[in-house]
C-alpha cells in the first residue's frame, strides 16, 4: 500500500457530509466526480488507486508535476492511496479500509469486483450498512449489459448528438463530457438517497448511475415531443426547437444570446430596440408565431443587431428583464466578476486552482481542504 499527498487540513472541516467516510476506486470521470462532490462537502474520501494509478494523470498536456490538468480538476478532497486487487494482501487492505466506511464508489467493468470477492453481495454480509455505488456504461444486463461505456460514444448512442450541430450539418459531440458528469451528479444523488433510507433501516443498498440512463434522462424536450407527436427533432444549431427567439445573433462585436420566452419579453425586446413594428405584428404576436416565422423575425432581429454593441447591449436586456446573454469563450467566463463573486474560482494554496462547487449551503458551505493526491 501507498500512501500520497497526506497535507495538512488547510480549511476546517465543516461540511455537510463531515463524519462521511468514503472509499472510492472509481477512475476516469463519473466516479472520481461524485467523490470529490462529497468531499467538496465534508466527507473523508480515500481514492484507492491500481499501481498504474488512474488513467487520467496521463491525460495531457497540460501537467503540474507530471499529473495531467483533466485529473487534478476531479480529484481534491481526497486522500490518496494505491492498492493492487489482483493480489490478496491488496483486497485484504480494502476490506480493512471498509471498516467503519460509509460509502463505497467503483466502476470497474461488471463482475470484476465480483470475481474478486468483492461485489455488493458478498460485501453487504460483512458490511450491512455500507451503500455501494456502481457508476457503469450500461447496467449489469440486459442486451447492452455488462460492456464498458465512454462518454462520446454513449452521447452518439443516447440520441444527444442527433440533436446536436448546425442546420443542414451532421450530428456533433457536446464539447465537454457531459453524461459522464451528470452520471456522477447522479451517483451523488444516488448515495445521498440511500443514506438517508438508512437513517431509517440501519440498511445500506446497491446504488447504480449508468451511463446510458444518464444520457436518456437528458433528452428533454425531445424525448417527450417524440412521444406526443413521433417526430424526430431535426438539428437547429443554436436555435431552440420549440421557442423564438432562443439564437445566437451576431452583433458589431461579440455574438449575443437571446433567450425571449414570453410575450412580454418580445415586448420589452421591441421597446428596446425601438422596433415597435415587430411587437405589432401579427406573426409575432404569439410564441406559437415567432416560432413559425422564426425565419423573417431572425432577419429583423440580425438588421437591428448589426450596429450594436453586444456586451452592452447584454448587459441593457436583462437589466429590463429580456434574458440574454454575451457569448464568452472559456477564459472570459472564468474571468467574469460574478465567477469570483459566486466563489466559482476556488484556490488550495498556491498550487491548485479549480472550480468551486455549485452547490451552495448556508451554514455548511462546501470546503477545499486538501489538493488532488500526487
Amino acid at each position: 500500500m501507498t500512501l500520497s499527498n497526506a497535507q495538512p487540513v488547510i480549511k476546517a472541516n465543516l461540511g455537510a457530509l463531515a463524519g462521511l467516510k468514503v472509499v472510492d476506486l472509481s477512475r476516469i470521470l463519473g466516479g472520481p466526480y461524485c467523490g470529490q462532490i462529497l468531499g467538496d462537502h465534508g466527507a473523508e474520501v480515500i481514492k484507492v488507486e491500481p499501481p498504474q494509478g488512474d488513467d487520467t494523470r496521463a491525460w495531457g498536456p497540460p501537467y503540474q508535476n507530471g499529473v495531467a490538468s483533466y485529473f487534478r480538476g476531479l480529484n481534491r478532497n481526497k486522500i490518496g492511496i494505491t492498492l493492487d486487487f489482483s493480489t490478496a494482501a491488496g483486497r485484504e487492505m480494502l476490506m480493512g479500509l471498509l471498516e467503519g466506511a460509509d460509502v463505497l464508489i467503483e466502476n470497474f467493468k461488471t463482475g470484476t469486483m465480483e470475481r474478486w470477492g468483492m461485489g455488493y453481495e458478498q460485501l453487504s454480509q460483512r458490511f450491512a450498512a455500507l451503500v455501494y455505488c456502481r457508476v457503469s456504461g450500461f447496467g449489469a444486463d440486459g442486451p447492452l449489459g455488462g460492456l464498458a461505456g465512454y462518454d462520446a460514444a454513449l452521447q452518439a448512442q443516447t440520441g444527444l448528438m442527433s440533436v446536436n450541430g448546425e442546420v443542414g450539418g451532421e450530428p456533433l459531440r457536446v464539447g465537454l463530457p457531459i453524461i459522464d458528469m451528470v452520471t456522477g451528479l447522479n451517483a451523488a444523488l444516488g448515495i445521498m438517497l440511500a443514506l438517508q433510507e438508512r437513517s431509517r433501516s440501519g440498511r445500506g443498498q446497491f446504488v447504480e448511475s449508468s451511463l446510458y440512463d444518464s444520457g436518456l434522462s437528458l433528452l428533454h424536450p425531445h424525448a417527450p415531443t417524440w412521444f406526443e407527436g413521433h417526430k424526430l427533432p431535426q438539428l437547429t444549431g443554436n436555435a431552440h426547437p420549440n421557442i423564438y427567439p432562443y439564437d445566437a445573433f451576431k452583433t458589431c462585436s461579440v455574438p449575443l444570446f437571446l433567450a425571449v420566452g414570453n410575450d412580454r419579453q418580445f415586448q420589452l425586446l421591441c421597446k428596446h430596440l425601438n422596433a415597435p413594428v415587430l411587437a405589432t405584428d401579427e406573426r409575432y404576436a404569439t410564441a406559437g408565431g415567432r416560432s413559425v416565422n422564426r425565419v423573417p423575425l431572425r432577419a429583423s432581429l440580425e438588421a437591428l443587431f448589426a450596429s450594436l454593441e453586444g456586451n452592452t447591449l447584454a448587459q441593457n436586456l436583462m437589466a429590463i428583464g429580456v434574458p440574454c446573454a454575451p457569448v464568452l469563450n472559456v477564459q472570459q467566463a472564468l474571468e467574469h466578476p460574478h465567477t469570483a463573486h459566486r466563489e466559482m474560482v476556488v484556490k488550495i494554496g498556491d498550487s491548485y486552482t479549480g472550480l468551486g462547487s455549485p452547490i451552495k449551503l448556508s451554514r455548511t458551505p462546501a470546503t477545499y481542504r486538501r489538493p488532488p493526491p500526487d
